[in-house]
């Protein structure tokens, strides 16, 4: 520990990211990222934006994008929020709207992330076991709490909770917040947004940065009740005014309005999944049913790490997370049908072998 460290420094466990490795000609399938390159007009936009009015500070409101956001799901503007990537929104939700006497819930299995940020503004949480099949059971979430929150699909999992699910979670729990985090429901879910008119205290967070191949953009937003969105807005304003530049608005925006090509896209990565898991399960693995654009797999008479370490050394990178519960299994991300088909090519060879 610094002599110049704050005190709370030394207490926090920093997130960890997938890993970016710069290595040439690599099969990259450890971080959940698009296959598919972002929409031409996203491009286009980019390059429109890219002149002298880089000069000047963005809209710290983001009027643009959120007018886009709001047209594509039908609703209003003041129930928009929009923050540098979703996990800086998430971050202003657990301060905002997370700091409460009594603790959070969140799954035992989920995105690692929320007992970090829990941490870091000294939030309490209690995680709650997902079943035998690695589902969440709502029935579990009924009990006293400061906030719930969890990814649907959930990650790693990839396992989806229907809407009628979430409704039900919101209608027993009134006095908190119920933060649903849809970074990867465009892969096979409905979105809640739809649940957020009628639900005060549903908040619904999510991302450009899968379904909408923009993960070097940053770009995420939320949507729920005004209330909810003010509160997040005097966070935001009270840390960051411009959290959004010039070319993550008009990018963001572009990729709304190209419905067309965002239906594409998905639909393909739906397909390539659908594939892949039926591949691996064809060489032997258990694969959870995924609702997201990856899967998490394992297979029975082989060690997941070891796996893992001799898919690297043939350039294919997957994800293996050394945790309880999911330590035997590896998430793997969906490519294009050339980096699948690569995938089950070697996993096949390293089997017989």
């Amino acid at each position: 520990m610094s002599r110049y460290w704050s005190d709370v420094v030394d207490t926090l466990t920093p997130y960890v990211p997938g890993e970016q490795p710069k290595i040439d000609k690599l099969i990259k399938l450890n971080t959940n990222e698009n296959p598919y390159p972002p929409s031409p007009r996203v491009i286009e936009a980019l390059k429109s934006e890219s002149d002298s009015s880089l000069r000047l500070y963005p809209d710290p409101n983001a009027d643009r994008l959120k007018r886009a956001i709001a047209d594509f799901y039908g609703i209003r503007t003041d129930s928009i929020f929009v923050g540098n990537g979703s996990d800086e929104v998430l971050a202003h939700v657990f301060c905002a709207l997370f700091k409460h006497e009594n603790p959070i819930l969140f799954p035992d299995v989920t995105y690692s992330f929320y007992p970090v940020y829990a941490k870091l503004y000294g939030i309490a949480f209690e995680t709650v076991a997902l079943d035998e099949s690695f589902r969440i059971n709502v029935n579990d979430y009924f009990r006293p709490n400061g906030g719930i929150i969890f990814p649907n699909p959930n990650a790693p999992t990839g396992c989806l909770l229907d809407l009628d699910a979430i409704e039900t979670l919101a209608e027993k729990n009134p006095d908190s917040v119920l933060a649903v985090d849809e970074a990867y429901i465009d892969f096979g879910g409905d979105s809640a947004v739809s649940l957020t008119e009628k639900y005060p205290n549903l908040l619904v967070i999510q991302t450009l940065s899968k379904s909408r191949a923009l993960a070097g953009l940053r770009v995420g937003l939320a949507v729920g009740n005004p209330d909810l969105i003010e509160a997040l807005e005097r966070v935001k304003n009270s840390f960051n005014s411009y959290p959004l530049g010039r070319l993550a608005i008009s990018g963001g925006a572009a990729a709304f309005e190209d419905r067309e090509y965002f239906e594409t896209i998905r639909a393909s990565v739906i397909s390539s999944r659908e594939r892949l898991a039926r591949s691996l399960e064809k060489l032997g693995f258990f694969v959870l049913p995924s609702k997201a654009n990856f899967v998490l797999a394992r297979h029975p008479g082989h060690d997941a790490a070891l796996l893992a370490a001799k898919l690297r050394e043939n350039r294919i990178i997957v994800r293996h997370f050394r945790l309880p519960r999911i330590e035997a299994f590896l998430r793997i991300t969906v490519g294009t049908e050339e980096e699948c088909n690569m995938l089950i090519a070697n996993l096949g060879e390293m089997l017989r072998d």
